[in-house]
């Protein structure tokens, strides 16, 4: 039994998504305890902005005749790949930074892209259980005054749930910038109540990720 997880907060020590994810991991392992657990920190070890490009162009040239960066871009994303295939289980912590999605996810995710295992014609992580922890500074739901502005979520599920095919949950947590940010003081009472309903949700889709798994024959 394996569990892979990505955190891509810049914050760890204060990351209200890696806490998140800490609660869905916790359940996991009460039901797995033995089972290993891959980690790949996007902020403490971030992928190389040239990467993608690199692993791109390298398919246009003979392999004797590909530079330095593009061998070692395209042996990046073979690994990236094996860390999500060989897993049994997938977490990501990906908080939602300037209304749009993590630089270091995106550019995660578009390296690990190029390989052919888990690209369009792959797909190689079809149906493989997963849970996505995802935070707002705000909130962004239907009829606040900022409907419609977190452009992360809907592309995080896209890719993970239609490019990629794997049986996502999700956990959302918005209003952490409550308490931090004097302007969203008056809605303290709610935010705390979306806290409590995130922090239930991360440990039910942690049973039930672990149980998913279970249920395969694993």
């Amino acid at each position: 039994m394996s569990l892979f997880r990505l955190d891509a907060s810049i914050m760890p020590a204060t990351s209200s998504s890696r806490s998140l994810a800490d609660l869905v991991e916790a359940e996991w392992r009460a039901s797995h305890p033995d089972s290993a657990v891959t980690r790949r920190d996007l902020a403490a070890d971030p992928v190389p902005s040239t990467a993608w490009a690199d692993a791109v162009t390298s398919g246009f040239v003979e392999e004797g005749q590909r530079t330095a960066g593009q061998s070692e871009a395209l042996a990046l994303a073979r690994g990236f790949a094996d860390e999500l295939i060989d897993a049994d289980a997938l977490l990501f912590a990906v908080p939602l930074y300037n209304y749009g999605v993590s630089q270091h996810f995106k550019t995660w995710f578009d390296l690990a892209y190029t390989d052919p295992r888990i690209d369009p014609t792959g797909t190689a992580l079809r149906g493989k259980p997963a849970t996505l922890v995802t935070v707002l500074g705000g909130n962004y739901a239907a009829g606040t005054p900022k409907d419609g502005w977190d452009h992360s979520t809907g592309w995080l599920r896209r890719v993970l749930e239609d490019v990629w095919g794997l049986d996502l949950r999700v956990v959302q947590r918005p209003f952490t910038l409550v308490g931090v940010n004097p302007a969203l003081d008056a809605f303290t009472d709610t935010a705390r109540e979306l806290k409590e309903a995130a922090e239930a949700s991360a440990r039910a889709y942690g049973r039930e990720l672990a149980a998913r798994r279970a249920s395969q024959g694993v």
